[in-house]
């Protein structure tokens, strides 16, 4: 999942349309659900190497560490569910671990999910 902080320099609401607006010019509108996997030239790309997880989108680029459950999962289905959401998480603060209920609580709103882009990602890895 992608979010902002919404602490740009128009507040939480000029944030989420300059996200909305990110997402529409890349094709992936809010509110929609694309199958990334079914297009070799989607714009959003998931590279999964050392424990990261890395997303690239036009303007966007976002870097984790991921549980390697996570791992595990993303290379047996060979795909993973990406959210990208309008709307502001304010409480979370860079490099600082966030709880799993935060997180749920977040993530799970009705809000957040309506909000989103909604994306289907193939896992690509680097080659040697």
């Amino acid at each position: 999942m992608a979010y902002s902080l919404g602490d740009g320099p128009h507040g939480r609401e000029g944030t989420a349309l300059a996200i909305r607006t990110v997402l529409e010019k890349a094709g992936i509108p809010v509110g929609s659900f694309q199958d990334g996997t079914q297009h070799p030239s989607f714009p959003v790309q998931l590279l999964v190497e050392g424990g990261q997880a890395v997303v690239t989108m036009p303007h966007l680029k976002a870097q984790c560490p991921v549980p390697h459950e996570w791992l595990a999962a993303a290379d047996a289905c060979g795909h993973a569910y990406f959210v990208v959401t309008t709307r502001a998480w304010t409480e979370a603060v860079p490099g600082r671990p966030v709880t799993e209920e935060a997180l749920t609580q977040f993530a799970g709103d009705a809000n957040t999910l309506e909000y989103a882009a909604h994306c289907l990602l193939p896992v690509r890895k680097l080659r040697f």
